[in-house]
């Protein structure tokens, strides 16, 4: 096992990592930009070190930087966490050419991942569904409205190299589709220096179900069920939750699904955790999205219902060992449910509002977990994503779940600033959730 980690990143997801390292006996190096300083995740860990301005180009996605540190603090592996530099196969590159163990899957198959268009031709040839459209990028606008003539509309033009909706419009005719090919191409170039576009049927309101697989060097796959993500805003999620509503209405969805995604993880010999993403109807016909190598952000929801702890089996992986633990053993235990807890207004399209906490107060009990990267007096900056802490909670099932959450939401405090903490509490007094009837568009339309 490794002696000691650097974590390159920051805040919940950072102090997370952290308290899982040291658990294991393992030092922890962490890194903080001029604004993180003093920041929760810097005190859990054994060393900080300061990696410059606050700006992320600057800090967090300095790989140089932190390289260098890496070097400095003696450490033999890097988690990157998920957002920043967890996807960027370059700086896997550059980590094991600095004889340093990433925490992660190989650079190539990150690369095949990270090209949405090659990624849905790979699945689509190791027997994995995609939703209609086209085969890889397309050519121009032109091309895509000849294009659009077999597939059919509505469509959705999306980025090749996009993620998190970034690059992704909506058309229901020709004179959309061209506007759409413009949008996403502009946002495209400006977001990842890369133009290229594929199109897609789009499905009418959308379940979005994920599955976590977990792979070692030694050729065991397994998968740790589905988890659902259909509450989003601006293609974001925002509760998450496991198992899926919609999966358990149609018998052997699961199997189906999960078998789907270890069929993907096989073929392209995958390691370490993953998750393989697919939207799904109400008939429960189910497509690939996209597959995320990484530490998704609603981990712990699995962690939850499966009873491990996923960081430690990626350290696990990472140094060579063999997964132990055989699917057949693996069984769903009750119901997890997490809201993202942003400093944001949800009156206001969800928009960010940055200030400082003045009062912080967690809620407790059993099945309760919070993973937090802020404390009182700290300030929500600007700079980064203003996630401020996911609640989780677990529970026997699923109406005992929203029970427990609305309890612990009530229960929490965060003062000095605005918060999506009271939409949450209002959701879980909704019908529609509490039903489970609920679809990626359902938030910004109700």
């Amino acid at each position: 096992m490794f002696k000691a980690v650097l974590i390159a990143n920051r805040g919940e997801i950072a102090a997370r990592i952290a308290r899982t390292c040291k658990r294991m006996g393992i030092r922890t190096v962490a890194v903080y930009s001029e604004a993180d300083e003093g920041a929760p995740h810097t005190q859990i860990a054994d060393e900080a070190y300061l990696i410059g301005p606050a700006h992320v180009t600057k800090s967090y996605l300095n790989a140089e930087r932190i390289l260098e540190v890496a070097r400095e603090a003696g450490v033999d592996a890097i988690h990157p966490g998920y957002g920043l530099l967890s996807e960027n196969s370059d700086f896997v590159h550059a980590v094991e050419a600095a004889g340093i163990a990433f925490i992660g899957p190989r650079a190539e198959v990150m690369e095949l991942m990270g090209d949405k268009a090659r990624a849905r031709e790979f699945a689509q040839k190791a027997g994995v569904p995609v939703v209609p459209g086209s085969d890889g990028v397309v050519a121009d606008e032109d091309a895509a409205v000849a294009l659009a003539e077999t597939i059919g509309y509505p469509l959705l033009v999306k980025a090749s190299a996009g993620g998190g909706g970034i690059g992704m419009n909506l058309a229901k005719n020709e004179k959309k589709l061209r506007k759409a090919v413009q949008a996403s191409v502009r946002r495209a170039e400006s977001a990842f220096g890369d133009p290229s576009f594929y199109l897609e049927r789009y499905i009418e309101n959308p379940r979005h179900i994920e599955i976590q697989v977990l792979a070692d060097t030694h050729g065991n796959a397994i998968h740790l069920f589905e988890r659902e993500c259909s509450v989003q805003r601006r293609h974001q999620k925002v509760i998450e939750e496991a198992p899926s509503p919609l999966v358990a209405r149609h018998e052997g969805l699961r199997e189906r699904m999960c078998e789907a995604a270890l069929a993907l993880v096989r073929a392209s010999e995958y390691v370490n955790a993953g998750t393989v993403e697919f939207i799904a109807d109400e008939a429960g016909n189910f497509y690939f999205i996209e597959m995320n190598t990484r530490l998704q952000v609603e981990h712990p929801v699995t962690e939850m219902i499966a009873g491990l702890d996923l960081v430690e089996w990626q350290l696990r992986v990472a140094a060579g060992e063999e997964l132990t633990i055989a699917q057949d053993a693996l069984t769903i235990d009750g119901h997890a449910i997490e809201c993202r807890i942003y400093a944001e207004n949800p009156e206001k399209m969800f928009m960010p509002a940055p200030g400082t906490i003045t009062t912080f107060k967690a809620p407790t009990g059993e099945g309760v977990r919070l993973d937090s990267g802020v404390d009182a007096d700290r300030e929500v900056t600007p700079y980064y994503d203003p996630l401020i802490a996911k609640l989780i909670v677990h529970a026997p099932d699923r109406p005992a779940a929203i029970a427990k959450m609305k309890s612990a939401l009530t229960e929490m405090e965060i003062g000095g600033l605005t918060t999506n903490l009271s939409m949450h509490i209002e959701l879980m007094d909704d019908a529609d959730f509490q039903s489970g009837n609920i679809h990626t568009g359902w938030l910004e339309k109700r």
